[in-house]
């Protein structure tokens, strides 16, 4: 079975080799490691043309239309089975990732696509997070399924067709309300650390807000949606204050971040 992980990135060489590096590492390599670059410099074009670069190494250097489009350059390039998209500056939790990714999918043929655990930045605190998907929840947003941790086999591209050019961050949740009807697992284990640069109150707002506009678009108008978004602008606007920080600190240590 055959791996295709692909990386965008724009400006930030230094976040690149820490995700280069990390794949590099894998005890299982991937087929292809697809880097997609639209930097408005030649930074980190030089780089990756001037070291010696592993065979499954590729890229493609040139300006996109946003982040939409520069996974989808990847995804049309790729030949793997399985494809992962894995942003600069995200890394694999640790060398054995991938491994554990591909013997899950060859232990059941009719599996569409997977997810795990999230080692990300929440409330100060640096928590796993993430759990099996339910589609009933799907209202809530990407939150239990968390994107940089999905495995999908290719196939389900061609199916459902690529990333909405006309998204500008949740992109990853419509996609998300496609397939959410094809047979998917869980690995219960963090797959990949990731990176809390450039994430503002404004911006998670945005990307919230349009992924309740997807689902919409899919499933229709839902009062519990409605009644969710209002929490989660609450709860993220409480954990942004010293008091919120202190109650997820609490929370954590009864075991209950993933709630």
């Amino acid at each position: 079975m055959t791996l295709s992980v692909i990386t965008i990135c724009f400006n930030n060489l230094g976040e690149l080799k820490e995700t280069c590096a990390s794949v590099d590492m894998q005890t299982k390599l991937p087929t292809e490691h697809w880097i997609v670059d639209g930097s408005n410099n030649d930074e980190i074009k030089k780089w990756l043309e001037s070291q010696t670069q592993p065979n499954y190494r590729k890229w493609i250097c040139e300006r996109d239309n946003g982040i939409a489009d520069a996974f989808n350059k990847g995804i049309e390039r790729c030949t793997g089975t399985i494809t992962q998209l894995l942003n600069s500056g995200d890394t694999f939790f640790d060398k054995t990732v991938l491994a554990q990714v591909i013997d899950f999918f060859q232990q059941d043929d009719s599996l569409m696509w997977c997810h795990g655990k999230l080692h990300m930045l929440r409330g100060g605190l640096w928590v796993n997070i993430g759990k099996p998907f339910e589609k009933g929840k799907l209202y809530r947003g990407m939150r239990g399924t968390l994107h940089p941790t999905m495995f999908v086999k290719r196939i389900l591209y061609q199916k459902y067709g690529l990333f909405d050019l006309n998204l500008k961050m949740a992109m990853d949740y419509d996609f998300l309300c496609r397939i959410a009807n094809e047979k998917n697992g869980f690995i219960d284990y963090p797959l990949v650390r990731f990176d809390p640069h450039g994430i503002s109150s404004e911006k998670y707002l945005d990307a919230m807000y349009e992924s309740y506009a997807a689902y919409r678009k899919y499933y229709g108008n839902s009062l519990p949606q409605r009644v969710w978004a209002i929490r989660q602008t609450c709860l993220y606007y409480l954990l942004e204050s010293k008091f919120g920080k202190w109650l997820f600190k609490l929370k954590v240590k009864m075991g209950m971040e993933n709630t």
